[in-house]
C-alpha cells in the first residue's frame, strides 16, 4: 500500500508546482495600458477673465411735470418699446393752461394786426404831411412790440402743450422695464421741483461685457501687436467668447469695444469692454461670466488628454511608452485647454506614446503592454442628408 500511494503524492506534487509556476507566469505579465500619440494641428491661445455684464443704455424714468398719477399702463418686469406708455398723470391743469395760452395767443395775434394797419395808415398819412414822423415811429414801435408780445405767447402755449404731453410719460428706450415705484393716486413732483422716480429701464440685446485685464497680459499682447503677431483690440474688433456661471463651455460670442486709456493704480489693471449680442434675452445686466479673448496668433501645437497629465511635487508630467515598451516620465511645459485637449508647449515629440488610460498600473522603468487608443468616432450626418456630389458613401 505505502509503494502504491508515493507515485500519487508525486503527481499531486507535480500538479501543485505547474499551478505555482502558471500563477507567476501571470503574476509576471506587464500590465496593460492605453496609449496614444499627440494630436498636431493648429491652435490660438485665448486669455480668460472675469467679466460683468452691464447694460449699454439704462434709464431712470422721472416724472417732468407735477400732479396726481392716474394710472400704470405697464406690467412690472416686462418688455417695453420706445414710445409705450407708461404713467399717465392728471392732465386736467395743464390742459386749463393751454386754453389760457390759447387765448392769450389770439389776443396778441389780434393786437399785432391791429399794430400793423395802424402803421399801414400812418405810412400814407405822412405823405401828405397829416401826421408826423414822430408817430409814425412810435406806431412802428408798436408794430414789433405787439410782434414780441405774438412770440411770447406762441411760446407760452408750446410750453403748455408740453407739459400736457408729459402727463403721459412714455418708455425713451426698448429693453426691460423695472417694477413701479408710485402707485395711482399718488403726488408725483416735476423737474423744478425734484423729479419723482417711477421706474427704470435697461436695454437687453446687445449688452456690454466689462473686465479686467492685468498689466503682464496687456504688455505680453502689445508686444505681439508691435510684431504683427496678434491685432489691437483698440483698432481691431476681436473676437471674444463668453462662458455663463454654471456653464462648462463658451455660450455666446461678441467682439472687444472699447479699452482704456490709462491702467488703474489700484489693481495695475487696465478696463476692458466687449459686446454681446444677446437675443435671447439670457443675459441680465450685473451677471457675471468668463470671458475669453484671443491672446497669441494661430500656431501648430501638439495636444494630449488633460488627464494624461499627472503632478510630481512643482512639476507635470506624462508617462510615455518607449520603444522596448518602459515607461519613462517625461516633464512637460503645459499650455491651456483647447476643445478638451491640453496644448504641450515642451516635453514631448509627435511619435511619442503617451499613456492616456491606466496610469495606476504604470511604473517609472517598468515594462507595460501597450495599446493603442482608438481614434474618436466621426459624427454621422443626419438622416436626410446627402453626401456631396462625387463623395464615396
Amino acid at each position: 500500500m505505502r509503494c502504491g500511494g508515493a507515485p500519487i503524492g508525486m503527481l499531486f506534487a507535480l500538479a501543485l508546482a505547474g499551478c505555482d509556476e502558471k500563477a507567476q507566469s501571470q503574476a509576471a505579465a506587464p500590465p496593460p495600458v492605453t496609449v496614444a500619440q499627440p494630436v498636431k494641428r493648429t491652435v490660438t491661445d485665448w486669455d480668460e477673465f472675469t467679466g460683468r455684464f452691464e447694460a449699454i443704455q439704462e434709464v431712470q424714468v422721472r416724472a417732468r411735470v407735477g400732479g396726481f398719477v392716474n394710472s400704470v399702463e405697464f406690467k412690472d418686469g416686462a418688455i417695453v418699446r420706445a414710445g409705450d406708455l407708461l404713467y399717465i398723470i392728471d392732465p386736467r391743469p395743464f390742459e386749463a393752461v393751454v386754453l389760457q395760452a390759447e387765448g392769450q395767443l389770439a389776443d396778441a395775434r389780434g393786437k399785432g394786426e391791429l399794430a400793423k394797419r395802424d402803421l399801414e395808415r400812418g405810412l400814407n398819412l405822412v405823405q401828405t404831411s397829416a401826421v408826423s414822423e414822430q408817430v409814425v415811429d412810435q406806431r412802428r414801435q408798436a408794430l414789433q412790440a405787439a410782434r414780441a408780445a405774438e412770440t411770447q405767447a406762441e411760446g407760452a402755449l408750446k410750453a403748455a402743450q408740453l407739459n400736457v404731453e408729459f402727463t403721459h410719460v412714455l418708455a425713451p428706450i426698448t429693453g426691460r422695464v423695472s417694477r413701479h415705484l408710485v402707485t395711482p393716486g399718488n403726488l408725483v413732483q416735476g423737474s423744478e421741483g425734484g423729479s419723482t422716480l417711477l421706474t427704470s429701464i435697461v436695454s437687453l440685446d446687445p449688452i456690454y461685457v466689462y473686465f479686467d485685464v492685468d498689466e503682464a497680459t496687456y504688455q505680453r499682447n502689445s508686444r505681439l501687436w508691435f510684431e504683427g503677431k496678434r491685432p489691437s483690440s483698440r483698432d481691431t474688433s476681436n473676437p471674444v467668447q463668453v462662458t455663463l456661471t454654471g456653464e462648462t463651455k463658451p455660450s455666446h460670442e461678441g467682439k472687444m469695444d472699447f479699452l482704456d486709456n490709462r491702467l488703474d493704480v489700484s489693481t495695475a489693471t487696465l478696463r476692458s469692454r466687449a459686446v454681446i449680442p444677446n437675443k435671447d434675452l439670457s443675459i441680465l445686466p450685473g451677471q457675471f461670466g468668463r470671458v475669453r479673448i484671443i491672446g497669441s496668433a494661430p500656431y501648430e501645437a501638439l495636444l494630449i488628454p488633460d488627464t494624461a497629465v499627472a503632478t510630481d511635487q512643482s512639476r507635470k508630467i506624462v508617462f510615455v511608452v518607449k520603444d522596448d515598451n518602459t515607461v519613462e516620465a517625461r516633464p512637460v511645459v503645459l499650455g491651456p485647454l483647447d476643445e478638451g485637449l491640453r496644448v504641450i508647449r515642451e516635453g514631448l515629440k509627435a511619435e511619442d506614446h503617451v499613456i492616456v488610460d491606466g496610469l495606476q498600473r504604470a511604473r517609472v522603468g517598468a515594462k507595460v503592454t501597450p495599446q493603442m487608443a482608438k481614434p474618436p468616432a466621426v459624427d454621422k450626418p443626419p438622416a436626410g442628408d446627402k453626401p456631396a456630389a462625387g463623395a464615396k458613401p
